[in-house]
């Protein structure tokens, strides 16, 4: 009985001197132990995402891919297949699980090497959240006692809750949610019982292991779980064999975008970073909601690529890409040419193909899909040699001038047809707001974003060409003149000699009518008219009037070449001047950012834009001046009331505008009220001018009767209710088209990235379409196009609205040529409009007869 007695005594030593361990470890880890209780509270990393204003995904930001799911959002076998082969006693345990520890042991002594970790799921949990991955013992020691804090704070369900979101599954997915989206583009409710699977076996190696990285370790992986499930007992014989028997099928699944708009997104993405810091940006799961309107944006778009395309085109053929072998060569397989092509990097409408065939006047392409297409003669017949940007080589007559076998070229897709295409080298933008509180509806600042990171709507400053006329009008118009005030269109002998030189500035094309309407003058783009105007605003009062337009008073050189459009500004800044003639001459703040929710929907900013409306009498005027800078205001204690609803988020377009109505805030307490710039009156006048632009107000031509320089917006969009301006700077180096129409203001602008280059001129081709423009670059036909193509759709089922004059303004009958009132009704005559007090009070002679001042007068299409 010694010996048993000795034994016993021996054990309860053992026993005692373990417990002595265990609680002198616990002692000594115990300042380093962190606070189990924040678990309770945490808050999984999740990347920013960009919505548009109607719950259009725009983009994701962040290194971490996260989709938080609830635990009963997970598929039952999902949960079994991690519980197999991760921690099959996870239920039963408290936290540490005995018998793995063991088994670890014995790995140790038996082999000297720390194969087996012994971790459940509680315990990864401790270290995901806590410890690092180093396999230590202080660590291992940690570790064990958080998973025993765990397991008294939590329930299993909320540990394995935690461990199914936090867990890393390789390709930047973290959690099953996002691996779900990542390996197979699926929510995990549309998993079958294989990729369930798969995903289960991920922790064991995530990167190497994964079946984007590795497809048959993957497989092996998959196929290993789903023999625990069936050792379990988790899945039947039949089960297994049918899961088993698939083969693993998987790709690179991309945050999937719903709206392709880059620009705003990184607009942002900056606005972001600036205001919470880079980490906080891209992990607390913001969700970003922009004013860019989904169906709007994918018109702007489109309008700014045809148009770059089209401007690309009628300037010739570059050539092919690369040439891939020559015509005498043996041609490679089809998947050797395929694989090079899958090479080339992609671009927007663009698709990379190589010439296997020609006959006449088609050519056969293999694309990168592996798919063989004819390209027929309307798609090729435009690709006139490319000499420089002044001149072409002439027309082709077969496909064989153009191409060869081998090349490798780009084709495109224009309405049903493909055709032969490039890459532009051209450069536009395109912005649209909101008259009534500076929302950007639309905004593309160049053709491609990975092509060009350079944002030109609110980077690029360029020359602003006759687009500057209007304000300069409006300015006169607020220094007595009128509409039917008459500016004399004749050669300037004065020249302005600040500039060092002898500047005398000419009209476009050189010609000069005599005394004119100053509708006319605009309408028409005449440039000394607009000098004469400036001339009597003064040059420091006209610099004064475009400040308030919101140009930067260091963007205006003091000369007189400022009529003319010298000045350098953003197509942001135009857009948003031009929305001041609409709105009736408020500068309302351009704004993107609509409101700003936290992961879990709380509003943390709202937008608080300016109104283009005067607050009620007695209200004090609430402006940019007197308020923050930043209209993201803190809307905390709306909160309650403020969490996004599946409801908001599907709201129809149409539901969308009858909510959103800013003027209904105008005399709200906290609303902010936009300067006025101009008089409503005068906002009025420079609309109807600019109406005349598109639809005319002067010089008749058989062709188009009265016309302005836009008259291929009246012919496209074929609405009133529509008003804008052309712009074009010296030697076409800068073309501009900006207006308006119903609830938007739109700006294009198109030029080369070099400011020096020219957008040349076009000959014309005989054997080309009836409506091609050739000769020189202007706004009209260069920019032009892509705001017609753009307002054509974008104001598609909008009711025409019919001009309204504002108080103040009267309509009286004038005689077309001097500006005075007339009895006659024939066509020397028309109606127009002057605020009250600055009609004319003289009559026109009756026996002075100005018909034929009106018959045959030079086509509008002269005039830039």
């Amino acid at each position: 009985m010694k010996w048993f007695k000795r034994v016993l005594i021996a054990f309860f030593s053992l026993a005692l001197l373990g417990i002595a361990a265990i609680m002198a470890a616990y002692y000594y880890v115990l300042p380093d132990l962190p606070d189990v209780a924040t678990l309770k509270t945490v808050q999984l990393q999740t990347p920013l995402r960009v919505y548009s204003r109607d719950g259009k995904l725009i983009s994701q930001f962040g290194e971490k891919r996260r989709i938080p799911v609830e635990l009963n959002q997970v598929p039952k076998h999902l949960i079994e297949a991690v519980l197999a082969t991760e921690d099959a006693r996870f239920y039963e345990h408290q936290g540490i699980d005995p018998v793995g520890i063991i088994r670890a042991a014995v790995v140790l002594v038996t082999t000297g090497e720390k194969k087996q970790g012994a971790s459940t799921i509680t315990m990864q949990v401790a270290r995901n959240f806590f410890l690092s991955s180093d396999k230590t013992y202080i660590r291992k020691v940690k570790e064990i006692f958080i998973s025993l804090h765990i397991e008294q704070l939590l329930t299993k369900d909320e540990i394995l809750s935690l461990y199914l979101n936090r867990i890393y599954l390789g390709q930047r997915a973290y959690g099953v949610g996002a691996a779900s989206q990542v390996y197979f583009g699926k929510n995990l409710s549309e998993l079958d019982l294989a990729q369930q699977a798969l995903i289960a076996g991920l922790p064991k190696a995530p990167s190497s292991m994964n079946p984007i990285t590795s497809p048959t370790r993957a497989l092996n992986r998959r196929n290993v779980v789903l023999g625990r499930m069936l050792e379990v007992g988790y899945i039947t014989k039949a089960e297994y064999e049918e899961a088993i028997a698939q083969p693993v099928v998987s790709k690179y699944h991309g945050a999937e975008i719903d709206l392709y708009a880059p620009y705003v997104s990184e607009m942002v993405r900056d606005y972001m970073v600036q205001k919470y810091g880079e980490e906080q940006a891209y992990t607390s799961g913001f969700d970003v909601y922009t004013t860019i309107d989904s169906k709007l944006q994918l018109m702007a778009q489109q309008a700014l690529r045809n148009n770059v395309f089209t401007y690309d085109e009628r300037h010739g053929y570059r050539g092919p890409t690369a040439v891939l072998w020559a015509p005498d060569e043996a041609s490679p397989s089809e998947q050797a040419i395929i694989d090079t092509l899958k090479r080339t990097e992609a671009l927007p409408d663009l698709i990379p193909a190589a010439v296997i065939a020609l006959d006449g006047k088609t050519a056969t392409v293999l694309t990168v899909s592996g798919k063989q297409l004819t390209l027929p003669w309307q798609g090729l017949s435009w690709a006139r040699s490319f000499i420089n940007d002044q001149r072409q080589g002439k027309p082709p007559k077969t496909s064989a001038d153009i191409l060869a076998v081998g090349q490798q070229v780009w084709i495109r897709q224009k309405d049903d047809a493909w055709q032969l295409s490039q890459v532009p080298e051209v450069s536009s933008a395109i912005v649209t707001l909101r008259p009534d509180d500076g929302a950007i509806l639309t905004l593309m600042g160049g053709f491609d974003f990975k092509h060009s990171q350079y944002n030109r709507v609110t980077q690029a400053k360029r020359q602003l060409g006759s687009n500057i006329k209007p304000f300069i009008y409006a300015a006169a118009l607020e220094q007595g003149y009128t509409l039917a005030t008459l500016i004399n269109n004749a050669p300037i002998n004065e020249p302005d000699i600040r500039q060092g030189i002898a500047w005398r500035p000419k009209n476009s094309p050189d010609v000069y009518g005599g005394p004119t309407r100053l509708r006319i003058g605009l309408a028409q783009s005449i440039n000394v008219m607009s000098v004469r105007t400036m001339r009597h605003v003064g040059l420091d009062n006209t610099i004064k009037k475009l400040t308030e337009f919101g140009f930067n008073p260091a963007d205006l050189p003091r000369n007189e070449s400022i009529a003319l459009g010298s000045p350098s500004v953003t197509p942001l800044q135009v857009a948003t001047a031009f929305a001041s003639f609409d709105n009736g001459g408020y500068l309302v703040e351009p704004y993107f950012i609509d409101k700003v929710l936290s992961a879990t929907g709380e509003v943390l900013e709202h937008s608080n834009p300016t109104l283009a409306c005067a607050p009620a009498a007695g209200t004090e005027l609430k402006t940019a001046d007197s308020l923050a800078s930043d209209m993201l205001t803190d809307n905390a204690e709306d909160t309650a009331n403020a969490t996004l609803t599946e409801q908001d988020s599907a709201m129809t377009l149409a539901q969308a505008q009858e909510q959103s109505n800013p003027l209904a805030r105008c005399h709200s307490p906290d609303a902010r009220h936009a300067t006025q710039i101009i008089s409503e009156p005068t906002a009025f006048l420079i609309s109807e001018a600019l109406k005349s632009v598109i639809w005319g107000g002067g010089n008749w031509s058989h062709k188009t009767g009265w016309s302005g320089t836009a008259w291929r917006a009246a012919k496209t969009i074929k609405r009133h209710d529509i008003a804008g301006k052309t712009g074009t700077t010296n030697e076409s180096r800068d073309t501009w088209f900006s207006g308006f129409g119903p609830g938007m203001a739109t700006t294009i602008w198109v030029g080369f990235d070099d400011h020096g280059r020219q957008l040349g001129r076009t000959a014309w081709d005989p054997t080309g379409p009836a409506d091609q423009i050739s000769g020189a670059e202007a706004g009209a036909k260069t920019a032009g196009p892509a705001w017609n193509d753009f307002m054509k759709h974008a104001l598609e089922g909008v009711p025409e609205k019919a001009s309204q004059p504002p108080a103040g303004i009267v309509s009286v009958r004038i005689d077309r040529a001097t500006g005075k009132l007339t009895h006659k009704t024939d066509y020397t005559s028309r109606f127009e409009y002057f605020t009250a007090g600055t009609e004319p009070t003289e009559y026109v002679s009756e026996q002075t007869d100005n018909s034929d001042l009106f018959k045959d007068s030079p086509n509008e299409d002269l005039f830039q």
